[in-house]
């Protein structure tokens, strides 16, 4: 066995990222970015008015009240051909190109009209409520970084770069491969000694959402034949990830099956709970994730392995981290693997406690879980108050 920490180094060590496509800026939301997006303009490209108001030359202002007469206009989308002079206003909207000559933005709440005039007292402060050439960004600069998942703001922005197109990794394409004769698919009646798939939708959700293309490719019954053959049909896949089938019993073939092709092992058990049967290794080209049959320790070691695994192909080098809390309650001593322990950890007290039903197989208190304290192998016992470390779960 390994440790949590070798695993996942293994893991990212052994992937090579995907490779690269271009794609419309319209379709490119929650897509990884294969190379740094570089802004082929500058925003704003000219001076602007931050406010509602009158562009005014600052020496024309003294902090009394003044009279200045209005004489031109700046809009959004329309400069204004006309100088700015000492003793003259222009009306300026919000965005609006500052005119030539104007220096400050006077807002119309600290104005009157009288006419054809306007009435302040503002001080002069050149440079006031203007937004300067290039606040923003400039030409040439770096805006987003490769292995960034390109969230709705990042669409917007690389928008306002000027890009209609991105350079974004391939989704890869990811098998999920369930294993077991006590299995029945979705919407099919369980016998007395079945149970539900229910990892199916979980597992495709979290491909989904970390970035790749999932492809169901059903469950193996517990016959070397159809192991074979179903583990045959992941060619062509960047990642297949097999769900149970991993223990030496006489009805486990998938292990097997899997030497028989030619598989080659980089691991085969983690030294920690829940998640110990968990297996890495390589099936010709195809790299594979075998993950425990239980779904609470499947899922958890998804968001681990699997995660980090498409975090590699998608080009991204994002460290797992685990922030700190304080605990709860007490915790007893912790055995020779490490655990992870699922968890409420309260964003307003700062405070983590573990749930009381730590069942691998209990899917009701994954789901009650936000949180997965972090206990080292061997940890003594840790009273409430004292520090400890913890994993978000973002399963959503």
């Amino acid at each position: 066995m390994i440790s949590l920490d070798e695993a996942l180094y293994l893991i990212r060590s052994t992937l090579d990222p995907v490779d690269k496509e271009t794609i419309p800026l319209t379709r490119a939301h929650g897509r990884t970015l294969a190379v740094p997006v570089i802004a082929a303009r500058t925003q704003p490209p000219f001076a602007a008015s931050a406010m509602d108001g009158y562009a005014v030359r600052s020496a024309s202002l003294t902090g009394q009240s003044v009279s200045l007469r209005l004489s031109g206009e700046s809009a959004a989308g329309r400069a204004s051909p006309a100088p700015v002079g000492i003793g003259v206003a222009f009306r300026i909207s919000t965005g609006a190109p500052m005119p030539v000559g104007a220096d400050q933005v006077v807002i119309q709440e600290n104005c009157s009209r009288e006419g054809d005039n306007i009435i302040t007292a503002e001080p002069s402060r050149p440079g006031a409520n203007i937004r300067k050439v290039g606040v923003d960004f400039s030409t040439g600069d770096r805006l987003l970084d490769a292995g960034r998942k390109l969230s709705a703001a990042g669409l917007s922005l690389v928008a306002s770069a000027g890009l209609s197109d991105v350079f974004v990794c391939r989704q890869p394409a990811v098998g999920l491969l369930s294993t077991g004769d006590e299995l029945v698919e979705i919407g099919q009646t369980a016998g007395p000694d079945q149970i539900i798939n229910s990892l199916g939708p979980g597992l495709t959700a979290l491909v989904r959402k970390w970035g790749g293309q999932p492809r169901y490719l059903g469950i193996a019954r517990d016959d070397p034949e159809d192991v074979r053959e179903k583990l045959m049909a992941g060619n062509g896949l960047d990642l297949l990830v097999t769900i149970g089938g991993a223990s030496v019993g006489d009805h486990d073939h998938l292990r097997k099956e899997f030497a028989v092709l030619g598989g080659e092992l980089v691991f085969e058990k983690i030294a920690i709970k829940p998640g110990k049967p968990t297996w890495f290794g390589r099936l010709g080209p195809i790299p594979v994730i075998g993950l425990p049959g239980n779904p609470v320790s499947a899922m958890v070691m998804a968001r681990l392995c699997l995660k980090a695994a498409m975090d590699r192909l998608l080009g991204s080098e994002s460290p797992v981290l685990f922030p700190s809390a304080k605990l709860g309650m007490d915790l007893p001593a912790n055995g020779p693997r490490e655990n992870l322990i699922r968890a409420h950890y309260d964003v307003v007290s700062g405070q983590i406690a573990p749930l009381v039903n730590q069942d691998s197989s209990a899917l009701s208190a994954l789901v009650a879980s936000n949180a997965l304290i972090r206990r080292p192998a061997n940890a003594a016992a840790a009273r409430a108050g004292e520090g400890v470390t913890f994993l978000p779960l973002d399963m959503q």
